[in-house]
This record gives structure tokens, sequence and C-alpha cells, in this order.
């Protein structure tokens, strides 16, 4: 495993982060038990990584406080949220206080290494910033978390304008933010801001639904080639991104999809979902190879980096 300084929190994090929402949320969401789900947690140790991120919302803070009981709890650093806002409405920082509580007592654990807001929209960041964290950094100074974050809700703010207020404002010591090969806006808009205020990154739906099932790629180029946004000819053959896969390049289109983020610059953890061992050890794989060749990162970026929104489906439990 290789490690990275989390930017000023001084946390030292594997570049590979186990995301215990999404899809999988650990195996919960594909029907694996309890044991199993614990069981993968450890395996993810054991292999090195030492960042799992969850949140209140995804039920699966009580698997992460079992699996760590294996280790020092200063070996591991732990990311957890609470959502700010329901159904556009503002929730108080007295309730956002009861959450972090609740995670704790879900975690079993006397500190969160990292604690953020959860999915804050443009509309809700002064919220955020005004009313939910000066409540929050006084239980901070309490010793309940050390350092505080905020994530976006990328299916909804694809221009990343909530972060492009947020990484301004140094009370955010971790940011977690939408990044693939199609969705490359933090380039220009986001990373070069966190590396200037040496903010921590997180990275999310670097291979979602448009990555992974079958069929997903070929009929977004189709969409996307007839309203003009990329070449004709990647809606006109059954492997639009086959030009990525050869032998000094990517093995396969996920192996691209990791390896593409992975060396961005101003990346520190990319986060993955997965229920399976064998699919864990396949992503921590490509996470340590090295970059795409140079070529192949230039036409991805020609090719894709005026998009913005693709591949940021929510998560889809349709398959679990």
């Amino acid at each position: 495993m290789e490690y990275v300084t989390l930017g000023k929190t001084g946390l030292r994090v594997s570049i590979a982060g186990l995301g215990c929402g999404g899809n999988s949320r650990v195996g919960l969401g594909k029907n694996r038990t309890r044991a199993e789900a614990v069981s993968l947690l450890r395996e993810a140790l054991e292999l090195g990584v030492n960042l799992f991120d969850t949140a209140a919302s995804y039920g699966t803070e009580s698997l992460i406080g079992e699996a760590i009981k294996t280790v020092a709890r200063d070996r591991v650093v732990i990311a957890t949220k609470a959502h700010i806002h329901r159904r556009g409405q503002p929730i108080p920082p007295a309730q956002v206080v009861e959450s972090l509580d609740h995670s704790l007592r879900q975690l079993d654990t006397d500190y969160i290494d990292v604690f953020q807001l959860h999915v804050v929209p443009p509309a809700m960041y002064d919220h955020a910033r005004l009313e939910i964290a000066p409540v929050l950094l006084r239980e901070r100074d309490k010793g309940k978390f050390r350092h505080l974050g905020i994530t976006e809700t990328s299916p909804n703010d694809h221009e990343q304008r909530m972060l492009q207020r947020a990484v301004h404002d140094d009370v955010w010591e971790v940011v977690m933010l939408g990044f693939n090969m199609m969705h490359q806006n933090a380039r220009t808009k986001v990373f070069p801001h966190t590396i200037a205020h040496n903010i921590g990154t997180f990275l999310m739906f670097v291979v979602r639904n448009i990555f992974s099932q079958p069929g997903r790629l070929e009929a977004k180029m189709r969409e996307l080639a007839a309203a003009g946004q990329v070449p004709q000819w990647l809606a006109e053959t059954d492997n639009p991104l086959g030009f990525l896969i050869h032998a000094s390049g990517a093995e396969s289109l996920t192996d691209a999809a990791y390896r593409f983020v992975r060396h961005e610059p101003g990346v520190h953890v990319v986060l993955f979902g997965t229920s399976n061992p064998a699919h864990l050890r396949t992503n921590i794989a490509s996470l340590l190879k090295p970059p795409l060749p140079a070529a192949d990162r230039q036409k991805l970026a020609d090719l894709f980096g005026h998009l913005l929104g693709v591949g940021l489906e929510l998560p889809d439990h349709s398959k679990g």
C-alpha cells in the first residue's frame, strides 16, 4: 500500500480508501451477512487500507466499529458524515451534534478522525459555514472529532459551485468530490485551490454505473453524440473506450478509471466500494499501478474534458 499526508490534517492515509456506502455498503447492499461485511473490512486492513469512509445514513458505522477492534485505534482513519438538511430544509445545529454523538456510539470509538457535512448543495452552503461549522468546531474542541470536512452533492451540482466556495474557507480541512474520466471539472475548478490551501481530498464517483454495468457506457455515448457533445464515432462502436486497453495501457475499463484519477494532481484518497474480497484486491492493485500512458490521458482530456455530470449516477440498489 502507498500512503500520503491528507493535506493540513497531517493524517497519513492509504491512497485507497474503502467507501462503505454506495451500491455495495460493504456487502449489505448485495445481501451479504454482517459477519461477511466485517470480514471484508478486516481484509482491507490486512491489505494496508487504513481509511474508511462511512456516514450516519449508510447503516455501516457499527460494522467499522466492530472490524477495527483487531487493530490499534491510531492505525485507522475513520471518516463519517451527517446531513445538514432534509428535503431542502436546514437541520438545526443541535441535531447535527446529535448525529455526531450517535456516530460515535455506532463506531464504538472515542473520536472520529474526519467528520464531514454530507451532500451539501450550493443553496445550503451558508447554513453549513455560518450555522453548523461554528457549533461543530466547539464539539471538535471537546475531542469528539479531529478534522472537519464537507462533501458535495455531485449528481446535483455538476459545476461544483459549492466546493468552489468551500475551498476558500479555511474551516474545511477535507473535501469530498466527484471526479472521473468523463467528469473532469475539478481539474481546473477545485484541485488548484485544494492544492494551494493544502486541503485533503477524497474522491467519489470514480467508477459508478457507467463504467461497471454493461451497456451503460455505450448508451451514454449515443446520447452525448446525438447532442453534439462527443464525436460520432464514439456512438458507432461497441467499445468506446477500447483505446485504453492495450499492452502498455490499462487491463480493463475499471483499471483505467482508477489509474486515471489516482495520479491526478491534488488527489489524496480514491474511494471505492465493494462487496467481495476479489474485487477489493483488484481495485487496490489498479490504484497501485503507474499512471495511464500520457497519450491515453491526453485523449481522455481531449474527448471528455468539457463534459459535466457524466458518471455521477446515484447508487443503484436494483442489483442487490
